[in-house]
């Protein structure tokens, strides 16, 4: 357990950035199913845009690693590429 002031400190900051680092993944995980469930090319091109969005900001803020979002928004763009 922690003894000195500033670390009692970082644990409870710690805290509070995890749950919320931690409900912007979800949203931007559920952001990306519902991407993915989608199956005609004009609601794909028309929801890209807010999709990319979120994954820029995480990894901007650095919850997801920036490699990581460089795939995800190319696996996206494959998605709808290949779609008719």
């Amino acid at each position: 357990m922690a003894n000195h002031k500033s670390a009692k400190k970082r644990i409870r900051t710690t805290a509070r950035k995890r749950t919320s680092n931690r409900l912007y993944a979800k949203t931007m995980r559920n952001s990306l199913r519902d991407f993915r469930a989608l199956t005609e090319k004009t609601a794909m091109v028309e929801t890209m845009p807010s999709v990319i969005e979120k994954i820029d900001k995480l990894a901007k803020k650095g919850v997801i690693h920036k490699n990581k979002a460089s795939n995800l928004k190319s696996k996206l763009m494959k998605k709808t590429n290949v779609a008719a």
